[in-house]
């Protein structure tokens, strides 16, 4: 079996189901991310309030946002 979250630089923190969703919509990269709101986020099925809070949070510390 492998790790499919192995392929993102995504913390763990944001669950396995999230993570697995959100690399299914092409967003493996922080930077990726910088190109949609969080609220599209949260529109993808297994994405959660949790794990879009995580990865604002780790998009501040690089300096970096979703976009508006």
């Amino acid at each position: 079996m492998t790790d499919e979250t192995a392929d993102t630089e995504f913390p763990r923190t944001i669950g396995k189901v999230a993570t697995r969703e959100l690399a299914a919509h092409g967003y493996t990269r922080y930077a990726h991310l910088t190109t949609v709101s969080a609220a599209t986020l949260l529109a993808i099925h297994g994405v959660g309030p949790k794990a879009v809070r995580i990865l604002t949070e780790e998009l501040a510390a690089r300096g970096l946002a979703f976009a508006t």
